[in-house]
């Protein structure tokens, strides 16, 4: 570990060598300084961790150099040391960031338990930082790639809005980067150092779903045998992103639009108030008013969760986005497996502009590593893509109905060439169809699936 470098002020030497000799057998290194003046021309030079001043010195006393260190590099720690008779003034000095100040006589084992704390308390800030950083790096907006029209308008929405609490609601397909855009506003915003907690609200069955969002006591139902928190408790004072927020059962909704007036809940099995400080981003892969008209939706809990709202366009519809997305990810997969493919052909990269990706930006970053991982290009050209974008042909998506067939059979017929189209993805054909894929599921009760799964 690196050794911490301690900048003792004291214009009595006595008192400033017996305590340099102090800390030393502490190991720490240290420097003297008789005034302000003098150790603030060292602390330039030499950035001490940590700096422990006396208040009343000739030339610059202890409050201007609590200052002036404080605004060169805020994260230092400085102990003040106070006579009998300056103790407003020490207070002075705790109002301006001193971390904390003793009186004289110094006891060593006092100051030697305040100079641990400092450092601790410094190490910390300078860890915190450090993370905060690296979140950032990960989740700027450097990482969802657009030059379109389209994207550089939702740059500009999160930078301007990440700083406020108001709720988000995010639309797009699967595969357009919701979760980074949430990521993006929460690692942008005052909420930043405090937990984002995602759910996947299609993942959680109606009967959990309550006991995921809001805990549970127990006995609360078979098999609680313990208490636990639920993700709006651990979200507490950070964000929650409840992705496919469409999935939430109506019940559930009623609760969940209490939190966004009131902020508290009660825990499943429980009759305690529990309240939550939390900044919600919603995420849907369908326009929520279609599922308002249709009653699954309620329309207060839209309009609570609609303040912001945020369309993702898919990347068919800003193909001039994809040759930056291409580019971006064999970067990044140049980094990850330590390959060294130059780039890719102007032939190659016609291909994957023109292709349809239904799954988008997610299923393009997955061909492109898939490309650099089974082939190891030096230059990406035709003859490494996939089989069905070199063969790709935009055809319309059109299925013939005669006038007059039944209702019942139009509505089959439509989700059967549907899941042909997604290959059986039930997810997928319900988003084109722009219904809950429970729905699918139960409409298709009872016939064969004549596609591939």
């Amino acid at each position: 570990m690196e050794q911490k470098l301690i900048l003792i002020v004291e214009d009595d030497p006595a008192v400033g060598e017996s305590l340099g000799l102090l800390l030393k057998r502490k190991g720490y290194s240290v420097l003297l300084a008789p005034n302000g003046r003098e150790a603030l021309q060292l602390f330039r030079q030499e950035n001490a961790d940590l700096v422990i001043t006396d208040l009343v010195m000739p030339k610059m006393d202890g409050i201007e150099l609590l200052e002036a260190v404080k605004s060169l590099r805020p994260e230092t720690e400085v102990i003040v040391i106070s006579a009998q008779g300056t103790i407003e003034k020490a207070v002075q000095a705790m109002k301006l960031g001193a971390f904390d100040f003793i009186e004289k006589p110094i006891n060593p084992r006092v100051i030697s338990l305040l100079v641990e704390r400092a450092l601790e308390k410094q190490t910390l800030i300078l860890q915190n930082r450090d993370l905060r950083s690296k979140l950032e790096d990960r989740f700027q907006l450097k990482n969802i790639i657009g030059k379109s029209d389209k994207m550089v308008k939702i740059f500009e929405l999160i930078h301007h809005i990440a700083p406020y609490d108001s709720s988000v609601l995010i639309i797009g397909e699967s595969g357009t980067g919701k979760e980074l855009i949430a990521n993006a506003i929460h690692y942008r915003s005052p909420r930043a150092s405090m937990p984002f907690v995602k759910v996947s609200c299609a993942s959680l069955s109606e009967g959990i779903i309550e006991s995921e969002l809001f805990g549970h006591e127990k006995g609360a139902f078979t098999g609680a045998i313990a208490s636990r928190k639920g993700r709006f408790e651990m979200a507490h004072l950070g964000t929650l992103f409840l992705d496919e927020v469409e999935d939430i059962p109506l019940s559930t909704q009623i609760k969940l639009l209490r939190v966004l007036q009131e902020g508290e809940f009660e825990r499943v099995g429980g009759n305690k108030t529990i309240k939550v400080n939390i900044r919600i981003i919603a995420a849907s892969n369908r326009d929520l008013q279609e599922a308002v008209t249709n009653g699954a939706f309620r329309e207060d809990l839209y309009y609570r969760l609609n303040v912001v709202n945020i369309k993702i366009p898919p990347l068919r519809e800003r193909r001039e986005d994809i040759p930056f997305l291409v580019n971006f990810f064999i970067e990044k997969f140049n980094q990850k497996y330590k390959m060294k493919v130059k780039g890719i052909s102007q032939r190659a990269m016609n291909l994957l502009t023109d292709y349809k990706w239904s799954g988008n930006v997610r299923e393009l970053e997955n061909t492109i590593e898939s490309i650099l991982v089974v082939n190891s290009p030096e230059v990406v050209d035709v003859q490494h893509l996939p089989q069905e974008i070199r063969e790709f042909r935009e055809t319309p998506e059109v299925i013939p109905i005669r006038i007059g067939t039944p209702l019942d059979e139009v509505e089959r017929e439509m989700l059967i060439q549907t899941l042909k189209a997604t290959k059986g993805n039930k997810r997928k054909a319900a988003e084109l169809l722009g219904i809950n894929v429970r729905t699918i599921h139960r409409k298709m009760e009872g016939i064969e699936e004549p596609y591939s799964a």
